[in-house]
């Protein structure tokens, strides 16, 4: 069992409502941890419109702590309204590639994983209902902790621990299963419907905001693609350490 913690830049981590989570604190807090305890825990930031323009400087950061950090984009549950639009965190993980910073960030890593078919965890798993429970302060008990908030495809607690089969609320949801029909036959169907509660965001926000998204993530399909090649290769080729920096590139 290990320990993560969470940081951004922004303002949004408080240590008081008044003080703010500081860079300078936050590292003060992973040198005392790595002392006392003998690691450094890897963090995760939540982005959104506020501070979207940090997520490099973040992975920077996670770098020079020698830790990896995994980027969430903001999902709309609790007082978050509005998700952060997946198609501009794909746009930003691709930036993180392009910088040769994909060492020091889970969801970047992630991506790669599921262009290649391999297994994945969130926020691209597809059956995180087998792997994943959150039991709420009320006694509710979900398979997501977004969903959670939501009140939303809720697990028999008792049930379950009674020896029953694993429950698969998300996984059994034809709602679920796609943004659209015609994600069936397109080579982004991995990316775009690999979180559920990312489909059920946008599938709330209407038909409009499903079509803005898809017409934004066909932009992005061509270097999303050229990213798998170059890292089947790279694999074919025993380049896989990974302690290793990715290689920089640029993609046009």
């Amino acid at each position: 069992m290990g320990i993560a913690t969470s940081f951004q830049y922004g303002g949004a981590r408080r240590i008081t409502k008044e003080k703010e989570l500081t860079e300078e604190v936050f590292i003060d807090i992973i040198k005392k941890f790595n002392d006392f305890i003998g690691y450094s825990p890897g963090f995760i930031a939540v982005i959104d419109e506020q501070n979207e323009d940090t997520v490099i400087r973040t992975v920077e950061l996670a770098k020079r702590l020698g830790v990896v950090c995994k980027l969430n984009y903001a999902n709309a549950s609790g007082r978050q309204i509005k998700p952060y639009p997946i198609s501009k965190m794909y746009a930003k993980y691709l930036e993180v590639f392009e910088r040769g910073l994909s060492d020091w960030e889970f969801s970047t890593k992630q991506m790669i994983s599921s262009l290649a078919n391999k297994d994945t965890t969130c926020p691209l798993s597809r059956d995180c209902d087998s792997n994943i429970r959150c039991l709420n302060p009320d006694g509710q008990y979900f398979s997501c902790g977004s969903f959670g908030d939501d009140k939303e495809f809720s697990i028999d607690f008792d049930k379950e621990m009674q020896g029953s089969a694993i429950a698969t609320p998300l996984a059994n949801s034809v709602y679920l299963n796609s943004l659209k029909r015609d994600c069936m036959i397109c080579p982004g169907f991995n990316i775009c419907n690999g979180c559920k509660k990312s489909v059920f965001d946008l599938k709330r926000l209407g038909t409009a905001s499903v079509e803005e998204h898809c017409a934004n993530m066909k932009q992005l399909l061509p270097k999303l693609q050229w990213i798998n090649t170059k890292e089947s290769y790279d694999r074919n080729n025993n380049d896989t350490s990974s302690t290793r920096p990715a290689q920089s590139v640029h993609l046009t």
